[in-house]
């Protein structure tokens, strides 16, 4: 079970990875149910909702599920339909491949006046691969917006979004309660959970979408029991619900295609919540960096954040990988990177700094 809130950011969060979480509104006290998960009456006349991760099959151990209460289901809304996005496809069969080293500066943001843009309508796919429809393969995803999500809120049917924010903060509201983060931080929307963002000015970004799995800490092996991203460092908002009663927009990545739906209250009326699938931040500053003492370089996957894992075993669908200050002490050494033909397709993102294998203004 997760420990007590703590603040940070100015907002509530539960720490740990991979817990079992469990939070409530303190505007309602016991909220949650005792002994059971769908009474026929729920404290408060709550409504008792399953978010499920994983199948209910599941084995135990990776199963993902967590149960709302809320002031009403999140079923109540109007049929959906096809919402107009031109930059987000996911039809790579449409480009023809190109296996040269490719290279972008900085995507711009227009003007809040020349061009009102919000997270959603902000996002440009970079690059994939695999197909969302067989639940198999990923996708690198830019953002740029100027405004926020005001009645209008985002969900992802396909799979997971690691959203890395590299201009701007981000103000997130889940169903889950709040979270704030700015660059140097990650943050991790699973499936299905929706979302708003909030911005105070020009934001830009990136999201990788994984399609196969959901994310999780690499395995440590001959490291240890401690090291790289360390579970006590990733935290989970608490309940906060919004009672709002006005008209929402509902947006559904459903296939590789957008849809949306109108309804006429808030969609983070969530009072009460517990379980283990849940969204997740974490500050890159806090990763615990593992380096040779005497000769070479460790091989890159090191430095690895979060990995989702394939069917293959070693292999990723997806590897979130960070290079971070750090002291290199190796001897007699080339300098970092070495040359390396890779068997994987990288695409790197610079947050702060500049690369350190090519500087270019």
């Amino acid at each position: 079970m997760a420990s007590d809130p703590a603040k940070k950011d100015g907002l509530l969060y539960q720490s740990g990875f991979g817990n079992y979480f469990r939070s409530a509104d303190p505007r309602c006290p016991d909220a949650l149910p005792e002994g059971q998960n769908n009474p026929q009456t729920c404290p408060y006349g709550l409504y008792a909702e399953q978010l499920s991760g994983t199948a209910f099959t599941a084995p135990r151990e990776h199963n993902k599920r967590t149960w709302f209460y809320r002031i009403r289901p999140s079923v109540i809304h109007r049929p959906f339909t096809t919402y107009p996005h031109g930059h987000f496809p996911h039809n790579w069969d449409g480009t023809p491949p190109n296996p040269n080293q490719l290279r972008w500066m900085p995507f711009p943001i227009p003007s809040a006046t020349e061009r009102p843009l919000d997270f959603v309508d902000g996002l440009h796919t970079l690059c994939g691969a695999g197909d969302p429809k067989v639940r198999h393969g990923c996708a690198v995803h830019i953002f740029t917006c100027n405004r926020s999500m005001d009645g209008k809120a985002f969900y992802n049917s396909d799979g997971d979004l690691l959203l890395i924010p590299q201009q701007g903060i981000l103000h997130i509201t889940t169903e889950f309660g709040k979270l704030t983060v700015g660059p140097g931080e990650i943050t991790v929307i699973q499936q299905g959970m929706r979302f708003a963002v909030d911005v105070a000015g020009p934001t830009r970004g990136y999201v990788l979408e994984v399609f196969d799995n959901h994310f999780q800490l690499p395995q440590l092996g001959l490291i240890g029991a401690n090291g790289l991203a360390n579970p006590q460092d990733f935290w989970t908002p608490v309940a906060l619900y919004d009672d709002a009663v006005k008209p929402y927009r509902i947006v559904n990545k459903f296939q590789g295609s957008l849809f949306e739906a109108t309804q006429d209250h808030s969609p983070f009326d969530v009072v009460a919540w517990h379980g283990n699938y849940v969204p997740y931040k974490y500050a890159l500053q806090n990763f615990v960096v593992i380096n040779s003492v005497s000769v070479d370089h460790i091989d890159p996957s090191i430095f690895t954040v979060l990995t989702c894992p394939s069917d293959k075993p070693g292999t990723a669908i997806a590897d979130f990988v960070i290079f971070p200050p750090r002291w290199g002490v190796a001897e007699n050494t080339f300098r970092p990177p070495y040359y390396h033909r890779n068997c994987m397709s990288e695409f790197m993102g610079l947050i702060v700094g500049s690369y350190e294998a090519k500087v270019k203004n």
